[in-house]
């Protein structure tokens, strides 16, 4: 989806050289419709350019900083030169996303979603989230808790939280922890394996974490967490450690957690 209206001074945007002059470089701008900005010779580059081809070529995607916009006389002022390296490479990304984003949203309504129903959809996200590819991203990894408060109907939240959870690749991160079980009990070993259940959750963790726990030698084991963010994950980590503490104890055991695995390494 493309924006009707007209970028800002300051914005960086998207664009596909359309056309080279001896003064400058016309500039198609990919986030906005009909929208075509110049960048004069002196905002290609750095430095005295002899000739403007050796920077840039017809069809290349570029980042652009939108120096002045005048709407009356339809011109947009653009520098090339004026956008760092780092924020090129965020910029292109955060583009990317949005394409992506625009494509989830026809897998979720139809490819012949009409202009104000597509339109209501985004705005009500946007209400809650910086941009559409967060808001889908979200939906993967919360389910409809992350739309919760997104106006939009039961029907709706259900439909993108399905595609979204069908199409979008949610960047997890891995925790690990060791926890030490003893039981000087008749029963110890079922007190463990009690405690190394009450570990795992018994059915409790969230769909978004997984949560495994392995046996690594008497009376050690190891609780591993995938999660979406590491706030999450050691957050589950800590909960699951608990759980397996307050099992043994209350059979009279003893448990002791660490973060590194006892003896030689893996």
């Amino acid at each position: 989806m493309k924006y009707s209206g007209w970028p800002d001074s300051g914005e960086l945007v998207v664009g596909k050289v359309d056309e080279i002059t001896d003064f400058g470089v016309f500039v198609d701008l990919e986030e906005y419709e009909d929208k075509r900005g110049l960048c004069h010779i002196s905002e290609v580059a750095s430095g005295w350019i002899k000739n403007v081809r050796d920077h840039v070529r017809e069809g290349q995607t570029v980042v652009a900083k939108v120096l002045d916009v005048n709407e009356s006389s339809q011109q947009i002022d653009l520098s090339i030169k004026d956008v760092n390296e780092h924020q090129r490479k965020e910029k292109i990304q955060e583009w990317k996303n949005e394409q992506k984003a625009d494509k989830w949203m026809a897998l979720a309504f139809g490819e012949d979603i009409s202009d104000e129903q597509y339109g209501a959809v985004a705005n009500a996200l946007l209400a809650e989230f910086e941009t559409l590819y967060d808001s889908f991203e979200q939906a993967a990894i919360h389910g409809t808790e992350a739309l919760e408060d997104v106006d939009l109907d039961d029907d709706e939240i259900e439909v993108i939280v399905d595609t979204a959870r069908q199409n979008v690749s949610v960047p997890y991160v891995n925790v690990t922890g060791y926890v030490d079980l003893r039981s000087p009990a008749g029963t110890g070993v079922d007190d463990v394996k009690e405690a190394l259940k009450a570990a795992e959750g018994d059915g409790e963790v969230s769909d978004e974490i997984e949560l495994t726990v392995t046996y690594v030698g008497a009376p050690e084991y190891r609780i591993k967490v995938k999660a979406p963010d590491y706030k999450t994950a050691e957050s589950e980590l800590d909960a699951s450690v608990a759980r397996a503490r307050e099992a043994i104890e209350a059979a009279g055991g003893t448990a002791s957690y660490h973060r590194e695995r006892s003896g030689d390494d893996e």
